[in-house]
């Protein structure tokens, strides 16, 4: 045991209850993977030893977790310091001390990536006025073999570095700094070095002169409040922070496995509302967290045993959310007083909190170690960011926070897009996941071709979703359903967690995923049937089929009506403006017509108003043939083309169309859509 530990033993009244912790805890070291302990009564793999003092007793958990993070490391802990002296130019200083490391030279490194990110983000760019010393107070020259590292040679074992760093980004990626606060993710904020990797870190907040800031994090706390600390790289550059003036509200929400235990929950807010709109928005926040947790029927082990909620709802915020291993961060340019925007904010934290189980822990091998340096590669995103959107919409349904127009609107919605989109034809859900890097808030000066070739994985994934729930539950007649596919993934890939905090044991790969679903579903042939056609292939599910049984109907919202194509047009005096690439398929792309080309005539009529043109297209009938005129690059082309019929699909109650809603139906809908507490 490490030197934290014994200090931790020696502080403690009675010396032999750390010998029994330790006795405790010498088992999972030592064997868990053999372990036969079960947790919560149910199958599965071994749990870790702080599930089993969490079992004890929240005050417990609390005490333990130092000793917890120390088993973990190796070293002496990294020292940083931040600082705000000038908070209004939107720059802060960093101080990290490596100490008693070899003398060797020492590589510093700005990460590039970010977890909860899959593309590339640069964070050394915003780097600047570097200085480095030795143990002595010597300064060292430094160089730089690449655009996010500083060498460091010539130094007595301990290597300090003060930095600048500038940020101006309120969202779940960057950095923000500013009078009122400090939104920090820490791959934009801190430098590390290679072969630190494991050791623990220290991080202090200082105050800017004149302010009260306090500090909202997933960081261990200390005896002193700007004082925390992370058991090693992986745990700290996945831990968020805001400093300031935030408003912060705590509850507790009883396990579902063990009601006389549960985690605590913070929601830290930086807002411009009243304390009473953070106190009536929380309380619906409480109901997400209780219906999230009902379809696992249980709470991850949460490292500190609890979870915080840190939310930017300012008018100069971004529009984001970003997940965590014991955190969220969530940004909007809404005020949390607007009534209109609760649904959208809701929304994003039933998503964000559902990621506690799926991807911080339900975590693909593909992510697992995540690369600070280079973008990853996944295949799996459709399940781990497309089934967390369906699940968002179903707990925000089953909460009682979107009604049933609303639910059914949203997944009209995702049908539409991946039935219509060309992308679904060349690519498969698996190969649009790869494609992240290039996607995932990336940023290019070049066009793309992505509305023809790219259907986003949260959408795609989320059509599967819909779609392997409804399958298993029709084929079982509700007995099976895709809260069980989760529970098992969670029970053999989620709950074992990682030899140290932050980390996962058990990552599942494609083929592990193939093969909980023929277990759950007890059908070998229908997993690998289900995974050929919808995941690795290009097909869609039988969605009217299998929405009937729920007694709604999947009908065209615009039957008869006739389609030129879901084409972007700049309606003007001039004409009509292509804004966006032309779909492959649409009436436009058979004619011709691209991007940038100005539609000035249809049907042999100018129109200069968006309802002058569609009042031309209304009066003709799909199948008709038509000329439309445009202007190309100076030059005037003309072209026939056939209309369509509107493709774009409804999804509506049976009963809203007189029709009788059977009992079958009507328990299908309510097993499906109802609340699981």
């Amino acid at each position: 045991m490490g030197t934290d530990e014994d200090a931790s033993c020696a502080s403690w009244a009675s010396w032999w209850l750390c010998f029994a912790v330790f006795v405790a805890l010498v088992p999972f070291q030592l064997g868990a993977a053999t372990s036969p302990l079960r947790f919560a009564g149910e199958p599965g793999p071994h749990v870790s030893a702080r599930s089993l003092l969490r079992a004890a007793g929240t005050a417990l958990v609390v005490e333990l977790a130092p000793i917890a993070s120390a088993q973990s490391v190796s070293g002496e802990e990294i020292a940083y310091t931040l600082r705000f002296p000038e908070p209004e130019h939107r720059w802060m200083e960093v101080e990290a001390v490596f100490p008693r490391g070899s003398s060797e030279p020492l590589s510093l490194r700005m990460s590039a990536t970010s977890p909860g990110r899959y593309a590339r983000h640069e964070f050394a760019k915003n780097v600047y006025a570097v200085r480095v010393f030795d143990g002595r107070g010597r300064q060292l020259a430094y160089s730089r073999p690449d655009p996010h590292q500083w060498d460091v040679a010539g130094h007595d074992g301990t290597v300090r570095v003060v930095y600048r760093v500038f940020g101006d980004r309120v969202d779940g990626t960057y950095l923000a700094i500013d009078a009122t606060h400090a939104h920090l993710n820490m791959p934009a904020t801190l430098m590390w070095a290679r072969g630190f990797e494991n050791r623990p870190a220290r991080v202090r907040f200082e105050r800017p002169t004149g302010k009260t800031w306090r500090v909202a994090t997933q960081l261990y706390s200390t005896d002193d409040p700007l004082v925390f600390t992370a058991p090693n790289l992986a745990y700290l550059m996945d831990s968020p922070a805001e400093f300031g003036d935030v408003t912060v509200r705590t509850f507790t929400v009883a396990d579902p496995s063990d009601g006389s235990r549960g985690p605590t929950f913070r929601y830290a807010v930086h807002h411009d509302g009243t304390d009473a709109d953070v106190t009536a928005f929380v309380e619906n926040v409480k109901r997400i967290v209780r219906e999230t947790a009902a379809i696992f029927v249980e709470f991850p082990d949460f490292e500190t045993n609890t979870y915080t909620f840190i939310a930017d709802y300012l008018p100069y915020a971004g529009s984001d959310a970003m997940e965590h291993r014991n955190s969220t961060v969530l940004a909007a340019p809404v005020s949390i007083a607007s009534a209109g925007q609760y649904g959208r904010l809701w929304g994003s934290v039933a998503h964000e909190f559902f990621h506690a189980w799926n991807v911080e822990r339900i975590r693909p091998r593909s992510l697992e170690p995540f690369n600070l340096e280079e973008a990853a590669v996944s295949g799996e995103l459709w399940l781990a960011e497309g089934f967390t959107n369906y699940y968002q919409a179903l707990v925000m349904q089953r909460s009682g926070l979107s009604d049933l127009t609303e639910t059914l609107r949203n997944f009209a919605s995702v049908i539409n897009v991946v039935a219509m989109s060309p992308g679904r034809t060349l690519r498969s859900a698996v190969e649009m996941s790869q494609l992240a890097p290039f996607t995932d808030a990336a940023t290019a000066t070049d066009r793309t071709n992505w509305d023809n070739t790219f259907v986003s994985y949260y959408t795609w994934g989320e059509a599967i979703a819909l779609g392997l729930d409804l399958a298993l539950r029709v084929r079982s007649n509700d007995a099976i359903t895709l809260d069980d596919y989760m529970r098992a993934l969670w029970r053999t890939y989620g709950r074992p967690g990682g030899p140290s905090p932050g980390t996962v044991a058990v990552p599942y790969t494609l083929q592990d995923a193939r093969e909980r679903l023929a277990e759950v579903s007890r059908d070998r042939a229908f997993a690998e049937d289900f995974f050929t056609r919808y995941i690795a292939g290009h097909e869609l599910v039988d969605y009217p089929g299998l929405l009937a049984h729920a007694g709604l109907v999947l009908r065209k919202q615009m039957a008869g009506r006739s389609w030129l194509g879901d084409v972007s047009l700049a309606v003007g005096p001039t004409g009509a403006r292509v804004s966006a690439v032309v779909p492959v398929g649409s009436p436009l792309y058979a004619g011709g017509v691209e991007r940038d080309d100005i539609v000035v005539a249809v049907d042999g009529q100018n129109f200069t108003s968006g309802t002058q043109l569609s009042a031309i297209l209304h009066s003709r009938r799909p199948g008709d043939r038509i000329r439309i005129a445009f202007i190309r690059r100076g030059e005037r082309v003309e072209a026939d083309v056939v209309l369509q019929e509107d493709p774009t699909v409804e999804l509506v109650p049976a009963e809203r169309l007189g029709q009788q809603l059977t009992s079958a139906q009507r328990k299908f809908r309510e097993a499906w859509l109802s609340s699981k507490q």
